[in-house]
């Protein structure tokens, strides 16, 4: 089993905190950039939000 499939198995279930999450850790970033990167940071959120999977908030 490689990595990207432990990680799916540990996530399935918890979908809407790991997303709850990215957002947390996105809006990190923005604060500590001072918003320089919000479009870099938003694009990556949508993705990693879109690996996760499940619901759609």
């Amino acid at each position: 089993m490689d990595i990207v499939e432990q990680i799916k198995d540990a996530v399935e279930g918890h979908e809407t905190e790991v997303k709850q999450g990215i957002d947390v850790v996105g809006d990190f970033i923005d604060s500590q950039t001072g918003g320089q990167y919000t479009a870099q940071v938003d694009q990556a959120q949508d993705f990693l939000k879109g690996q996760v999977g499940g619901d759609s908030q």
